[in-house]
């Protein structure tokens, strides 16, 4: 994965063999929190949504961010690796720890490689790729029937862009302003629940 100043990433990985990354409910917020401690240093998570065997998120990348490692040095015979990335593979990694430990299992519990797909942030296009990506995010737990609407999945960011929860990590301010979301309650409702066409969400992959 590569990751550039300022762009907006969609980023994902799944259990391997699709099997579950969280079993009971604690392991939800305990990942939550690694996601908080990890990833704030380099980007803002503008949406995010763990399911049961896979998460999504929608980061944007600082302004600042320094692609390169200064701790990990060519000459020490070891290519460079992106701060972000190594951010997100201690994450997973520490994360997998954890559950091994507490659930007495073995092995890798993502699949071996953690996506990222840039998104175009381009208002003079119809496939405004960061809004639809935000709203397929939040209509993950609906389309896998695990709720019957977008409110009622507790680990996602819906509930706070429709004002049911005051969770802080997402830069909401940021978000709105990317992708122009309406401050009406019911007009954001509506959005929200729009249909989202096939070659769209294929673009986010």
């Amino acid at each position: 994965m590569k990751f550039y100043q300022g762009k907006i990433y969609h980023v994902y990985n799944r259990g391997n063999n699709r099997l579950k990354i969280f079993f009971e409910r604690e392991n939800y917020f305990f990942f939550l929190n690694k996601m908080r401690s990890h990833l704030a240093d380099h980007c803002d998570i503008l949406a995010w949504c763990l399911m049961p065997n896979h998460f999504h998120w929608m980061i944007r990348v600082h302004d600042n961010y320094e692609q390169n490692s200064d701790d990990n040095k060519e000459e020490k015979g070891a290519p460079n690796i992106q701060p972000l990335n190594r951010s997100i593979s201690v994450l997973l990694s520490s994360y997998t720890k954890a559950m091994n430990r507490k659930y007495d299992r073995t092995g890798s519990l993502f699949q071996k490689r953690t996506k990222a797909k840039e998104l175009d942030l381009n208002e003079d296009r119809d496939d405004q790729y960061p809004l639809i990506c935000f709203l397929y995010i939040h209509q993950n737990p609906v389309k896998a029937k695990l709720a019957d609407k977008l409110e009622k999945w507790n680990f996602s960011s819906f509930q706070d862009y429709a004002g049911l929860r005051n969770g802080s990590l997402c830069d909401k301010e940021l978000a709105v302003d990317l992708l122009k979301l309406p401050s009406d309650y019911k007009k954001f409702m509506a959005l929200s629940y729009q249909t989202l066409p096939d070659d769209l969400i294929d673009g986010l992959f």
